[in-house]
């Protein structure tokens, strides 16, 4: 499995998933939501890659939203703000 992050504009991405099937996700990430979930400790790309091991050990890649902001995420899995900013400390 690989996870390919590509910046298009400042807050969105284009993030393609190789497993099995491949897929192409365009994620739209705001600043604000960057920043209170890492506090900047780590990259938006850096989020990204952990939210996508995050969603794939939830569901496959083809269950993946195709267009999405990142903290939509959390109303579908409500634990996910809290294991992301886990793996921060």
């Amino acid at each position: 499995m690989s996870i390919s992050i590509k910046k298009i504009l400042d807050n969105k991405f284009e993030v393609i998933v190789n497993k099995d099937v491949t897929t192409k996700h365009t994620v739209i990430l705001f600043d604000k939501f960057y920043e209170s979930l890492t506090n900047k400790k780590i990259s938006k790309i850096k989020l990204l890659e952990y939210s996508f091991n995050f969603l794939l050990k939830k569901e496959p890649n083809t269950s993946i939203l195709s267009f999405f902001e990142l903290e939509t995420i959390s109303k579908y899995f409500p634990e996910y703000e809290h294991e992301i900013k886990k793996n921060l400390k």
